[in-house]
C-alpha cells in the first residue's frame, strides 16, 4: 500500500468543518479561475490572429509575383499572362529543404532534411487601376482590382454583405463592380446602383459606367476604404494591356508558417529573372508585428493566472501543514521520513490542483463554446477590425497549458513542503 497517498486521500475527504477548509476552497476557486482564463486567453488570442489573417489574404494572398517595379507604383509595366509556372503551380504538394539543425537555440553544425507543412493551395492573376468615383453629390478615390475566372471566389463570399459576385461569363467584360459597405455608405448608393469612374491615362481623362452588383465589409479599414473589384477586362483595357497582360499573381499557401520558405523557393526556382516574388509580411510587416505582439500579451496573461495560482496554493499548503502539525510529529515519531511526510502533502496539493483544473477547463471550455455560438462579447471594429470577439481551440495548448498549470505548481509546492524537515516530533505532538 502507498501510504503517503492513502493518509492524503483519508485527509483530503475527511468530514468536518475548520478554516483550512475555508482556505482550500478558496486555493481551488483560484486554481479554477487561473486555468478558465488561460484557456479563454489563448483561444481568444488565436481566434483573433486567424480572422485577422484570412481578412487579410482574402485580397493579397500570401505571396505576390509581379513586375521588379510593382513596389513603387500602383500602374507597373504589365507581364505575360503565359508563364511556365502558370496556372500549374497551384499543383505543387510540399517541397523538401535542408537546413542547419538547432539545439536550445543553437545551431549544431549539422544539416537535416525537412518538408514542408503544406503545399501551394491556388494562384490567381491580378491587375489594379486607381480611380475616381463620381456621384450626385460625391467624389470618392478607389482603387480598382481586376479579377478574372481564376478567382477564388469563396475567400471573397463570406464577407459579401448584399448582392453577389461578379458575372464573366459573356464576351464582353461585364460593368458589374463590388464595391465596400464604408464606400456605399459615403456615396449613398446600393446594389443595382450605377455610378460612373473617372481615370487618368497619359494626360487624358477616361470615364466607365459600372453597376454595383455587390457590397463587401470585411472591418479592415485600410482595405474597405481603397478596393473595388471589377472584371479584369475593365482593368486592361484601361491600362492599354491586351488579354495576355496582368499586373501580376497571387498566390494562396496552405499552411502561414510556409511563407518564407515558399517565397524563397518560389524567386529563386521557379520564376525567371525579370519577375519579383514578394511575401504579405515583407509587404505589410506593420501588421505582421502588430499581431506578434498579441504573443506576448498571451504569455503575459498565462504567466500572471499561473503565479495567482501557486500563490495561492502555497498559502494554502502551508495552512494545511500548520493545522496538521501534530499529525507530522506523530508520523515523525513512529518513524517516517521526511521525504514520505513531505509526499501526503505534495498528494493532497496536486489532488486541490486538479480539481480546480477540472472546474477550470469546465468553465473555460464552456466560456469558449458560449462565446463561439453567440458572439455575446462585442468589439469595436474601427479599433479591432472585428465586431465580435472570434474564438479558436488549440488542444495542444490547452492540454500544455493543464499539464504545465500541475507541474509548475507542484514544483513550487516542494519549498513549503521543506519545512517539515524542521519539526521536531515532540513539539510537533504537544502543538495545538
Amino acid at each position: 500500500m502507498n501510504l503517503p497517498f492513502f493518509i492524503a486521500r483519508r485527509i483530503a475527504f475527511s468530514s468536518g468543518k475548520s478554516f483550512s477548509k475555508v482556505i482550500l476552497r478558496i486555493a481551488i476557486a483560484a486554481v479554477a479561475l487561473s486555468v478558465a482564463v488561460m484557456i479563454a486567453s489563448t483561444a481568444l488570442i488565436a481566434g483573433f490572429k486567424t480572422e485577422i489573417s484570412k481578412k487579410i489574404f482574402e485580397f493579397w494572398g500570401h505571396i505576390h509575383i509581379s513586375d521588379t517595379g510593382y513596389a513603387l507604383s500602383y500602374e507597373p509595366q504589365p507581364i505575360d499572362r503565359q508563364q511556365t509556372f502558370y496556372p500549374s503551380l497551384d499543383t505543387l504538394q510540399h517541397i523538401v529543404y535542408t537546413e542547419q539543425e538547432t539545439f536550445l537555440g543553437y545551431e549544431t553544425g549539422r544539416e537535416v532534411e525537412k518538408t514542408s507543412r503544406g503545399g501551394i493551395r491556388h494562384i490567381q492573376v491580378f491587375a489594379h487601376k486607381p480611380g475616381i468615383i463620381r456621384t450626385k453629390t460625391d467624389l470618392e478615390g478607389i482603387l480598382l482590382k481586376g479579377v478574372s475566372n481564376d478567382f477564388d471566389w469563396g475567400n471573397l463570399k463570406p464577407y459579401l454583405v448584399a448582392g453577389d459576385i461578379i458575372n464573366m461569363q459573356d464576351s464582353a467584360p461585364s460593368r458589374e463592380i463590388i464595391i465596400s459597405q464604408q464606400t456605399a455608405d459615403r456615396l449613398q448608393v446600393g446594389v443595382g446602383d450605377k455610378f460612373i469612374v473617372h481615370f487618368v491615362k497619359e494626360r487624358e481623362q477616361l470615364r466607365r459606367l459600372f453597376q454595383i452588383c455587390g457590397i463587401y465589409k470585411t472591418g479592415l479599414e485600410e482595405y474597405d476604404r481603397k478596393f473595388a473589384i471589377c472584371d479584369i477586362r475593365q482593368t486592361q483595357n484601361l491600362l492599354g494591356w491586351n488579354e495576355n497582360q496582368v499586373a501580376g499573381f497571387e498566390i494562396w499557401l496552405d499552411d502561414l508558417h510556409d511563407l518564407d520558405l515558399y517565397n524563397e523557393y518560389i524567386y529563386n526556382e521557379v520564376l525567371p529573372a525579370d519577375l519579383l516574388s514578394v511575401s504579405i509580411r515583407d509587404k505589410f510587416p506593420a501588421i505582421f508585428e502588430w499581431l506578434q505582439l498579441q504573443d506576448y500579451n498571451e504569455v503575459v496573461i498565462i504567466s500572471l493566472m499561473l503565479a495567482v495560482a501557486i500563490i495561492n496554493m502555497i498559502t494554502a499548503l502551508m495552512v494545511l501543514l500548520l493545522e496538521h502539525t501534530s499529525l507530522i510529529g506523530i508520523l515523525k515519531a513512529l518513524g517516517e521520513s521526511n521525504g514520505r511526510i513531505r509526499q501526503i502533502f505534495l498528494y493532497y496539493a496536486s489532488v486541490i490542483t486538479m480539481t480546480g483544473m477540472f472546474w477550470g477547463n469546465l468553465i473555460g471550455l464552456g466560456f469558449c463554446y458560449l462565446e463561439d455560438k453567440f458572439h455575446f462579447i462585442h468589439l469595436n471594429e474601427a479599433d479591432y477590425y472585428l465586431s465580435y470577439a472570434p474564438v479558436r481551440l488549440n488542444w495542444a495548448a490547452i492540454i500544455g497549458v493543464n499539464v504545465g498549470t500541475l507541474v509548475i505548481t507542484v514544483v513550487f509546492l516542494v519549498l513549503p513542503a521543506l519545512w517539515i524537515s524542521t519539526i521536531a516530533p515532540v513539539r510537533a505532538i504537544r502543538f495545538r
